[in-house]
């Protein structure tokens, strides 16, 4: 086997059946320096146990293969944490259905380097920031909001999440914490699926892309966000990102590049 198992499963939260927190410690101790943002590889061997709420895997080579995925980082990028991972079971997946079978304890593999673009490193002091999300797009907000958040600046921050079911939605109770002692902050949470709730959803209706096309931030904000004053972060299904980008483009709002500055900043983990 040309790798180790060189990090453990400190704890496991699971949100709702197939959604689940899963932290992981290094064994080398301290995680290293990351962005608010960043992604980090984890993995497991190929003959690592499946869930049992996973499709049949069909028969493949290489039964001590490392099978490695990039996860957002959903922990605060300060000294003495944890690493976060908001993880969603794909049944038929190579990896999540492993990662659905660990434990507190368990052994997998970390990945030696923290990477990625989708920070806010390249964000004016000063702008304002919409987080749109869906699912587990949520993570590296967390991330942002947990580092960041009480640092302060003048700057509004909303975030804006979609799910099939309330239940689906992560970290509500953080996030309504946070609107609750950050005057500057709003989270504006949607479902697509109300009927389907045990008991009556009072809140947004339709998808993500809804609450920006019907002005649910504007009257939060009481204002409309423009490019002259906010950036755009995308984090999701490739549906939404697809969307969200066509609504922004009819306001002025462009990706960004290094090369050509711009107010939208998308994250494509699909």
């Amino acid at each position: 086997m040309a790798f180790s198992l060189n990090a453990v499963v400190s704890q496991r939260i699971d949100v709702a059946p197939g959604l689940m927190m899963l932290h992981v410690a290094p064994d080398a101790g301290a995680l290293p320096p990351f962005e608010p943002g960043q992604f980090a590889v984890v993995g497991l061997p190929a003959s690592a146990p499946r869930t049992p709420l996973s499709d049949p895997e069909p028969p493949r080579d290489g039964p001590e293969r490392l099978i490695r995925r990039a996860y957002s980082i959903a922990s605060p990028s300060l000294p003495g944490h944890h690493l976060e991972l908001f993880v969603t079971l794909v049944r038929s997946g190579e990896l999540t259905p492993r990662l659905f079978a660990l434990q507190p304890g368990s052994r997998l593999w970390l990945g030696p380097k923290i990477t990625g673009l989708f920070t806010l490193a390249e964000v004016p002091a000063g702008q304002n920031l919409v987080l749109v999300a869906t699912g587990t797009g949520l993570a590296p907000y967390m991330s942002m909001l947990r580092t960041r958040l009480a640092v302060g600046g003048g700057r509004r921050v909303a975030v804006l999440v979609g799910a099939r079911h309330s239940w689906d939605i992560g970290y509500q109770s953080e996030l309504r914490t946070m609107q609750r002692l950050v005057p500057e902050f709003t989270f504006l949470p949607i479902v697509s699926r109300p009927a389907e709730e045990p008991t009556a959803w009072g809140g947004a209706v339709g998808h993500v892309q809804s609450l920006w096309r019907e002005g649910a931030l504007e009257v939060a904000w009481g204002a409309r966000p423009t490019p002259a004053d906010t950036h755009v972060f995308l984090c999701g299904s490739p549906a939404m990102i697809e969307g969200m980008q066509a609504l922004l483009a009819e306001e002025g709002f462009q990706v960004h590049e290094r090369a050509r500055p711009g107010q939208i900043h998308v994250e494509k983990y699909w």
